[in-house]
């Protein structure tokens, strides 16, 4: 479950925006792509992330758009990424890599940086990072 459907009834191929969407309130994907596109520029240049930049392939190009089309799916927007790849079962795409607590904070770092950089709405920067939060906690599989 994704925040996505605390604001949405979106159906699957329905790649109508919803206003009241966090996809749309944060600006659409312009701002989507910048806030992917932060999330991993911080990871790329920020020491604090550099265990977390190391299990990236690279280059990022990549896993940059994939990220901004599954945060797209996650916040409300076009469901491209489940066109493109199914269902996101992050979990499972994550157990291949040892994620650990040290890990989840790297990640929320670049996350928190990235999000306060590119959105005005705080009330919207606090709701979203919460939630990222969980779904990041969720992620660890390793200490």
């Amino acid at each position: 479950m994704g925040i996505r459907d605390f604001f949405n009834t979106k159906r699957k191929g329905d790649n109508k925006v919803n206003e009241t969407t966090p996809y749309y309130r944060l600006g659409g994907e312009d701002k989507v792509r910048e806030l992917a596109n932060r999330f991993y520029d911080t990871m790329e240049t920020d020491p604090i992330a550099s265990e977390l930049l190391a299990m990236h392939p690279m280059p990022l190009d990549k896993i940059r758009h994939v990220f901004f089309l599954y945060l797209s799916l996650w916040m409300g927007g076009p469901d491209d990424y489940q066109q493109q790849f199914g269902h996101p079962r992050l979990r499972a795409r994550h157990l291949p890599f040892s994620v650990t607590p040290n890990l989840k904070a790297q990640w929320m770092y670049c996350m928190r940086k990235a999000m306060f950089a590119t959105t005005d709405d705080i009330l919207l920067a606090n709701q979203l990072l919460q939630s990222l939060d969980q779904l990041a906690e969720h992620m660890i599989n390793s200490e």
